[in-house]
């Protein structure tokens, strides 16, 4: 296959190339680079396959621009990861979100069935289930207390998505993520700033009491629910949980953390943070009857493939590339 990667020098992203390549697909990548952190971490994260695809450095807001690179790539699926990502940085400046998330999406889409895409796979997230009182997570469960613009965007993303499979026929499925964590991880996440806290002596900042959970997810397990629903034949439109189908508090991620750096953690106490989900934990048996989805990398080999890569990092000052954690 031919792919458009928008997001594709990201952290999730860049681990999908590297996946489609190994399978012997086409790959071509738009992102913008822009500064929500390092952009040069980016290019470190490509830089092991640079020669093999071709990158479009444009914002997937600029709508002229993306549907010149749609329309010239005949692709036969487009993965759209790219976003404007973050709770709290989206309650600080939502309307920058909704232009990103909401409308970037929307040109994507237009672009996708002017230029007659057969697929669109669209990156959701789990913070769509805001105050969900259902445990765990379904996929039909209905949705009426996002808590961030955040999860409000990438609700709507969805919606259009639908919207755009029904009313022309672009067959989309849409993943929501579950807390993805790895090698190349983005710096603002909570498993990278602690290890880079702990490691430099500094405190860590913990939000709450420690009792909040998560469903963590391996970074190739995410990769490969990607690849899996780009051969799906179900509905035209359709969505899936990918998560770890387990959770951990943040006290135990702390400490799971330290046991892997072997160096004891100095913990700073802040109030829990609005727009923070008490909960995430997802309900997988659809993904797995349908895509044959089966996560395989529990947190505690996760996480010591991320300390792995996270010292090859320092030593190297660039991104080591994902085999090197494997």
């Amino acid at each position: 296959m031919n792919i458009l990667v928008t997001g594709g020098a990201g952290f999730i992203g860049s681990h999908l190339v590297e996946r489609l390549l190994h399978d012997g697909h086409r790959v071509e990548v738009l992102d913008d680079f822009n500064d929500f952190y390092d952009p040069h971490r980016k290019d470190g994260n490509l830089a092991y396959v640079r020669n093999r695809i071709t990158v479009h450095r444009a914002d997937i807001v600029d709508a002229p621009a993306v549907q010149q690179i749609v329309n010239a790539g005949r692709f036969d699926a487009l993965v759209h990861l790219a976003a404007r990502a973050g709770v709290r940085p989206s309650i600080k400046h939502p309307a920058l979100y909704v232009q990103t998330n909401v409308m970037g999406t929307l040109n994507l889409l237009d672009a996708a069935r002017d230029a007659k895409v057969p697929r669109f796979i669209f990156g959701s997230s789990s913070s769509v289930y805001g105050l969900c009182r259902q445990i765990p997570f379904r996929e039909d469960v209905a949705l009426q207390e996002t808590i961030s613009p955040y999860a409000a965007t990438k609700l709507a993303g969805e919606q259009l998505c639908s919207n755009y499979a029904h009313l022309y026929g672009l067959r989309v499925v849409c993943l929501r993520f579950f807390t993805v964590f790895g090698p190349r991880q983005r710096p603002d996440l909570a498993i990278h700033q602690f290890t880079e806290r702990i490691l430099a002596g500094r405190p860590i900042r913990q939000f709450g009491d420690g009792s909040t959970r998560r469903d963590y997810t391996y970074v190739e397990d995410i990769v490969s629910g990607i690849v899996a629903s780009l051969a799906y034949e179900g509905p035209i439109f359709d969505v899936f949980n990918l998560g770890g189908s387990e959770t951990t508090s943040l006290g135990d991620l702390i400490r799971a953390l330290e046991v892997q750096l072997d160096l004891k953690a100095t913990i700073e106490h802040l109030p829990e943070q609005p727009g923070d989900l008490p909960l995430t934990y997802a309900d997988i048996s659809k993904a797995r009857e349908r895509l044959g989805y089966s996560p395989r990398t529990p947190l505690r080999e996760g996480l010591a493939k991320f300390v792995a890569w996270y010292y090859d990092w320092l030593a190297s000052g660039t991104h080591a590339p994902a085999e090197a954690t494997r």
